[in-house]
């Protein structure tokens, strides 16, 4: 869904809120959180990492740190003062993300792998015990032909990068991050788990498992750890070939400005949804789904027209 068809097909459907209200975001917030003075006893400020994520003083783990929203997630989460460690499969984009920064750490994983996740997450706690923060941010997309029998290494490539990478790496962390002070678990799905696009089948259902994961997740960690999801509008970056230079999908900066402006809320949203995913994630909702679902893939099939004739 471009981003300029999104701005106009606001003004002809219901409208979104143009702010996300944290009364609205937090309708789902753990109940318990600890509100008052800094006179607090210490078991009633146990209970506000249920709410919110600290703006500083966190050590934070974020796969995908090498290109993208990941490492800029990473750099601006340093740049407020926390440390930050990148994982990715390659060395030398971690490396561009930390240049010249202070607190920041990289390292080589491949989530695909079980085992490189078990080894690494040994050795990331053993070398940053303070580490109270994982974003499973990594992922992969792939347009996909659905009408016809083809080679399943695409969709089986995506449901292991998107859903079980993030899966088996909050398992591996998990009990060491139930011990530390203010933890919480950030999972990036996409607006395209809650409007599909035919052209990226596998691709949107992973991303809506994920969703529903970190619902369960969240549920299960009430007042113990926040669980938050950030879902994504299409945004100018490399996850598609080319993607980055589009036009039509919402610049990566403009992205971020709003992302961690919903970051900075207290309490923290357990969505962060800027305006222009909003429109997808809210369809259903709204009474907007079928709407938007015919307008996104009719977008889809030009594309996929204009790759046939090129």
């Amino acid at each position: 869904m471009s981003y300029i068809s999104l701005t106009t097909l606001r003004r002809v459907f219901l409208p979104i809120r143009t702010a996300v209200t944290a009364a609205t975001l937090s309708a789902t917030i753990f109940a318990g959180a600890a509100h008052g003075s800094e006179t607090q006893n210490s078991s009633a400020r146990q209970a506000e990492p249920a709410d919110t994520m600290q703006s500083a003083g966190n050590t934070i783990l974020i796969t995908g740190g090498g290109s993208g929203i990941g490492r800029e997630l990473a750099r601006r989460f340093n740049d407020l003062g926390n440390t930050v460690i990148v994982a990715g499969r390659s060395m030398a984009p971690l490396q561009e993300t930390i240049a010249d920064r202070q607190n920041m750490h990289a390292y080589t994983l491949d989530v695909d792998d079980p085992t490189a996740i078990s080894t690494f997450s040994q050795q990331v706690v053993k070398q940053h015990p303070e580490l109270n923060v994982l974003i499973n941010n990594a992922g992969i997309m792939r347009f996909e032909d659905l009408s016809k029998a083809r080679d399943l290494d695409d969709a089986e490539a995506q449901i292991t990068t998107n859903l079980l990478g993030p899966i088996r790496l909050t398992n591996a962390l998990i009990n060491h991050l139930t011990t530390r002070a203010n933890p919480v678990v950030v999972n990036v799905s996409s607006g395209l788990a809650f409007v599909s696009r035919s052209d990226a089948g596998t691709y949107g259902a992973s991303k809506a498992a994920i969703h529903s994961y970190t619902l369960s997740l969240r549920e299960q960690l009430k007042g113990q750890v926040k669980v938050i999801e950030i879902i994504p509008p299409a945004v100018q970056t490399e996850l598609t070939p080319g993607q980055s230079s589009r036009e039509d999908y919402m610049p990566l900066d403009d992205f971020m400005d709003g992302v961690m402006g919903l970051f900075a809320q207290q309490p923290t949203p357990d969505e962060i949804v800027v305006p222009q995913a909003g429109f997808l994630r809210w369809a259903e909702r709204e009474g907007r789904f079928d709407d938007v679902f015919g307008r996104l893939n009719a977008q889809a099939i030009r594309n996929k027209a204009a790759a046939t004739v090129s």
